[in-house]
């Protein structure tokens, strides 16, 4: 978790100096609403297929195979997969992007209204789309690796993308647009982070990617049978996203901008905290379930969903806090202007409401995952969606685009409170009698943060409009008092010691 967390970490440093420039350049005019819908399309995939229903269903059965079988054994079934993965979404690409003005118009009708936003949506789309057939390859490496507890340069990959966006900006000048540029950036860097992948995985671990002749085995048609229902269940929170866009793309110009932004401040902690927690839980809780070590699972469960409210809780509330100040901060400049910055911050604060509930999501899915069953979360998965897009349509009349965000904020809730139930059949992945005794604790400790932060921004907010090295000092100041207000929280509560850190990073803890 903790090398998970640090690489995204980095991977979310780099990625707000991307989306510093990104504003700067682009603002929240038509040609950023016609390139975050161009960079959300193989994202979309990507998160869904290669990192959602792919990952989850993937890493348990090739960590059964290495277990049961050996590295030659998982090595060829490894290679079947990638075999039959290029072959279909090399296919599917080529379709795509044929068929990418009937796409647009499907995913972004609001845009047809406005023929240059359109014709441009389609034009970086047809760039980026490559971006999911490379991306789908490294998250087979990645699987890989992660399954032999080599979990860095999979992480380290997203640096990698955010590297190639702040060149592509740079470069910029030499393209018809920024946007061009930008949507150039995007397949570059999937060349770069299979490139990554797979020197990696032949150096670290003896692993050689072999095109082989696609066959269905047994393990294969498993695959591909948890994949169904998974390509929904492990990509809720995109999908609410892709909701968000179809629904943003009717509303004035900027709304899909204002999404994007709000969302790049949402997904550092739920990135950082959830995705690290999830990656590294999955392989873990997969070994522990199948080698019927139930308290070993059930210890993994708690302390995994005890570090994501731990960090998740204080994280949501500071955003709901600070957002506009955070968000004037970072991207107020050049094409963006004071107005934008109001409107994301609204949106931003939907957002985050929900943020604790979708950390928790994580760990909660995975407890399914690594039984191999992904037919429950696509189930509830189905109730939120359809959830989300009613209350998005009944929001927006009243807050404009931070009804959308709001929508997908409160539905985390009704998510996590739909997987929490049928875990109760499972005792060993449902959390243990310390977990139940330390959450109060987490929720005070928030409580008094949040109180030290609000406290410090009736005075510091003010300096965070004015020009200069002022307003980074003080946003400085109100993000050191929270830390430090949580920390000292913590200490008094019990919430967490030092002692407990020193238990997590222990391997004997396990």
């Amino acid at each position: 978790m903790a090398t998970v967390a640090g690489m995204t970490a980095l991977s979310r440093v780099a990625g707000f100096a991307r989306d510093i420039m990104t504003a700067a350049f682009l603002g929240a005019g038509p040609v950023a609403d016609a390139f975050f819908v161009a960079l959300k399309l193989p994202n979309f995939f990507r998160r869904v297929t290669a990192e959602g229903a792919f990952s989850v269903s993937f890493v348990p059965i090739y960590s059964a195979e290495l277990a049961q079988e050996g590295e030659e054994s998982a090595a060829l079934f490894a290679n079947r997969v990638f075999s039959l993965m290029l072959w279909m979404l090399s296919a599917f690409t080529v379709l795509a992007m044929l068929a990418m003005p009937v796409i647009i118009n499907l995913i972004a009708p609001g845009f047809s209204d406005e023929p240059e936003k359109y014709h441009m949506a389609v034009a970086f789309s047809r760039i980026t789309f490559p971006y999911l057939l490379l991306m789908s390859l490294t998250s087979l490496l990645g699987g890989v690796m992660n399954a032999h507890d080599k979990f860095a340069p999979f992480a380290f990959a997203p640096v990698l993308f955010n590297l190639s966006l702040i060149g592509a900006l740079a470069l910029s000048g030499r393209f018809e647009s920024a946007g061009v540029a930008m949507s150039w950036g995007v397949l570059v860097a999937g060349v770069l982070q299979f490139a990554l992948l797979l020197l990696t995985a032949r150096l670290w671990i003896g692993f050689r990617l072999r095109l082989v002749r696609p066959q269905i085995t047994p393990r294969v048609k498993r695959l591909f049978r948890l994949m169904g229902p998974g390509v929904v269940g492990a990509g809720v929170v995109q999908i609410n996203l892709f909701a968000d866009m179809i629904i943003g793309s009717f509303l004035p110009t900027g709304s899909i901008s204002y999404l994007y932004y709000a969302d790049r401040l949402n997904q550092l902690p739920l990135s950082t905290v959830g995705i690290a927690v999830g990656t590294a839980l999955l392989p873990m809780l997969s070994r522990a379930v199948a080698a019927g070590k139930h308290e070993v699972a059930r210890h993994l469960f708690s302390r995994a969903l005890e570090i994501t409210l731990f960090l998740g809780l204080p994280a949501a509330l500071a955003l709901v806090l600070l957002a506009h100040p955070i968000i004037a901060v970072l991207f107020q400049r050049g094409a963006f202007s004071a107005e934008a910055a109001q409107a994301t911050a609204f949106v931003l604060q939907g957002y985050v409401i929900g943020l604790p509930a979708y950390i928790g999501v994580k760990v909660f899915s995975t407890a399914f995952w690594s039984q191999q069953d992904t037919l429950t979360p696509v189930k509830i998965s189905a109730i939120v969606v359809l959830a989300n897009i009613i209350l998005a349509l009944s929001f927006i009349p009243f807050i404009g685009v931070a009804g959308i965000a709001l929508a997908t904020g409160l539905v985390g809730w009704l998510q996590l409170f739909l997987l929490a139930r049928p875990l109760k059949k499972h005792p060993e992945l449902y959390p243990d009698v310390r977990f139940k005794a330390v959450l109060p604790k987490i929720i005070l400790s928030t409580a008094l943060m949040g109180g030290v932060v609000f406290i410090a921004g009736l005075w510091l907010i003010p300096y965070t409009h004015l020009p200069g090295v002022m307003r980074y000092m003080a946003l400085a100041g109100l993000v050191a008092s929270g830390i430090i207000a949580y920390g000292l929280a913590v200490q008094v509560t019990g919430a967490l010691r030092l002692s407990d850190l020193k238990r997590y990073f222990s391997k004997s803890e396990v």
